[in-house]
């Protein structure tokens, strides 16, 4: 049973990503490019996104911080003015550096926040009014199997991903009934300029398109979490369900911190 409306048809779908200029936003922005949709995308570097426009034509750039309220509701005002509605957005704008605790950084910390969390708040704040007129539509955040628990490493990162996965909860909750589909992506490890500041050896890494190819199957099929690549991300979903006893010595082991 699907937990959302199933996505049939690409062709004229009017989609809005945003964290779009590289990774997994672009990869995303590109294979519904192929499909047929609509593409909007959005970011901060104005040149990558260009860029996307240039060799996507039908697509269009509107480059944004997502820390600026004004800037999103500007974003959203354009897209239905030009293409009179939304059928989907993505926010896959994200921010990350490794942390511990032995190494706090509040200024970075509350980077994450700003831009994995508040961002998605200013979105959602121009988006909901829109999708509730329409009566349709369906709204993605991309979150990350960091979320699922504790890990080493993400203590700037791992809470603002948790928080979207419960935000996503909510937000499906609230919305089923009034025919708008909800969705949480939570990618393993994906090649992006994101993770290429790690400096360990990630289990199952896979690229961006391959990443993008599952999200589009998510949609499709209207599921409520899309998690990839799968071999890896069901193990992730186990040790969630772990006694703490048990949960923090496996950790312990693999990572070896």
């Amino acid at each position: 049973m699907s937990m959302n409306p199933r996505i049939h048809q690409w062709p004229g779908q009017v989609i809005w990503l945003i964290g779009a200029s590289s990774g997994i936003g672009e990869a995303t922005a590109a294979a519904l490019h192929a499909q047929g949709a609509k593409v909007f995308v959005s970011a901060r570097s104005a040149t990558a996104l260009h860029a996307f426009a240039a060799q996507h034509p039908g697509s269009t750039a509107l480059p944004l911080d997502v820390t600026d309220a004004a800037a999103m509701a500007h974003a959203a005002q354009t897209i239905v003015q030009t293409a009179g509605r939304m059928d989907l957005i993505m926010y896959c704008a994200g921010h990350y550096k490794a942390m511990r605790a032995t190494n706090f950084d509040l200024t970075e910390a509350l980077r994450h926040q700003d831009v994995n969390v508040t961002g998605a708040l200013n979105m959602l704040s121009v988006v909901l009014p829109i999708l509730q007129r329409q009566g349709h539509g369906h709204l993605s955040l991309v979150a990350s199997v960091a979320g699922y628990r504790g890990l080493p490493q993400s203590l700037a990162y791992g809470p603002t991903k948790a928080a979207l996965q419960h935000l996503a909860d909510t937000l499906y909750l609230d919305l089923h009934n009034e025919g708008i589909g909800v969705s949480i992506i939570n990618p393993g490890f994906v090649a992006t300029p994101l993770t290429a500041q790690n400096q360990f050896k990630m289990p199952a890494l896979i690229r961006p398109a391959d990443a993008a190819q599952a999200i589009l199957k998510g949609w499709e099929a209207g599921d409520l979490e899309i998690h990839f690549p799968k071999r890896f991300t069901w193990w992730l979903k186990l040790m969630r369900l772990l006694p703490d006893r048990l949960y923090f010595p496996l950790v312990r082991q693999f990572t070896g911190l």
